[in-house]
């Protein structure tokens, strides 16, 4: 297993097609195709039976976290997948993440212990899923296309589109079908800096009447399903 952590400020925003397209064009004089330029991006997202951490999470208290596994394409058995920790406190996102197999993953989650010597990640990983009694409440899947800062490497800027979601068959390797969260086509457009955001965006951003939102897709799936459960009650 391999370990990752970062940290950094992250802005969303919420556009239609027309604003999708007229941001991107504002924004492509500062921005470069990443490495990881289109995806698809599949995640099972992990929470007590109460649902406590999204529960807490929608209340927006000053720190929160989402524990999630998280693939790039529909993953087989030994396929790369990724054991993520997001947490927020006050505005700054840290995501720390372990890198390992489907099949790792899963000898995990039934010993709660992995096959090699624990790193303080993995410890903190096994007391999550010991003290919340975690399991799997949602598969959320979405496209995504990813740019980063032509002169500015620390910038990222990434659109997520065809968000959907189920809550049954919560294994990666069953495929990408779900439920789409919005009727339309709307995108999510995420800002990652390691700093503050440039100023040339802001301004432009500011000109096209496009301001930054809070937005879960995590939060939002929950809230929508708990309307429709609420309808049969």
């Amino acid at each position: 297993m391999s370990i990752t952590r970062f940290q950094r400020v992250e802005k969303k925003y919420l556009l239609n097609e027309e604003e999708y397209h007229q941001v991107l064009e504002e924004l492509s004089p500062y921005l470069v195709e990443d490495e990881y330029f289109q995806s698809h991006i599949y995640n099972i997202y992990f929470d007590t039976t109460g649902n406590d951490l999204i529960i807490k999470s929608l209340e927006k208290p000053k720190f929160k976290n989402k524990i999630r596994l998280r693939s790039y394409g529909i993953p087989q058995e030994d396929s790369k997948v990724f054991l993520e920790v997001k947490q927020k406190y006050k505005g700054i996102v840290g995501k720390r993440r372990i890198e390992t197999t489907l099949k790792e993953f899963y000898y995990f989650y039934e010993k709660k212990e992995t096959e090699e010597s624990k790193s303080q990640i993995q410890k903190e990983m096994t007391y999550y899923f010991q003290k919340y009694s975690l399991e799997p409440k949602l598969f959320l899947a979405y496209d995504r296309v990813s740019y980063k800062g032509k002169n500015n490497p620390g910038l990222r800027v990434t659109f997520d589109s065809n968000i959907r979601s189920r809550k049954t068959e919560l294994r990666l390797e069953l495929g990408d079908g779900g439920e789409p969260l919005f009727s339309d086509h709307s995108y999510v457009m995420e800002i990652k800096t390691l700093n503050a955001l440039p100023l040339e965006i802001t301004r432009i951003l500011s000109r096209l009447k496009v301001y930054p939102t809070t937005f879960s897709k995590y939060g939002k799936i929950y809230q929508k399903n708990k309307k429709e459960e609420l309808r049969y009650v």
